[in-house]
């Protein structure tokens, strides 16, 4: 029963901001690790950044370390992530997810559907 239901994607120019938002339900979300990738066509899923439950640790890719920043807040069951200095290549379904502390897919048990971001140069 647990959901996870992203928001926030959209079309954007190169050099612009996006600040995308993932809502948690049917599971302790304060005890999860939660994490962002993102999947381009014909692609793989791509890690992009996690934090550790309580948030007090984070991890970022390097192709998006100094322009997104992972968040959550648990009073709210929300996770964020703030997209700044977006690129071309950035544009993807970005999906958030629960899980272990970690970079791999793996290691995440609960998905959400996805959003999409698209950066036009």
């Amino acid at each position: 029963q647990a959901q996870l239901v992203e928001s926030g994607g959209g079309l954007v120019q190169a050099g612009g901001s996006l600040r995308l938002s993932c809502v948690a339900s049917g599971f302790s979300f304060s005890t999860f690790a939660m994490g962002w990738f993102r999947q381009a066509p014909g692609q793989e899923r791509e890690f992009v950044a996690a934090i550790s439950y309580r948030g007090r640790f984070t991890v970022h890719s390097d192709s998006v370390k100094g322009r997104f920043t992972i968040t959550r807040d648990d009073g709210k069951n929300m996770l964020y992530l703030q997209m700044n200095s977006l690129k071309p290549d950035d544009t993807a379904v970005y999906y958030c997810a629960a899980g272990n502390y970690g970079s791999s897919p793996a290691l995440f048990d609960y998905w959400g559907q996805g959003t999409q971001v698209t950066v036009s140069s």
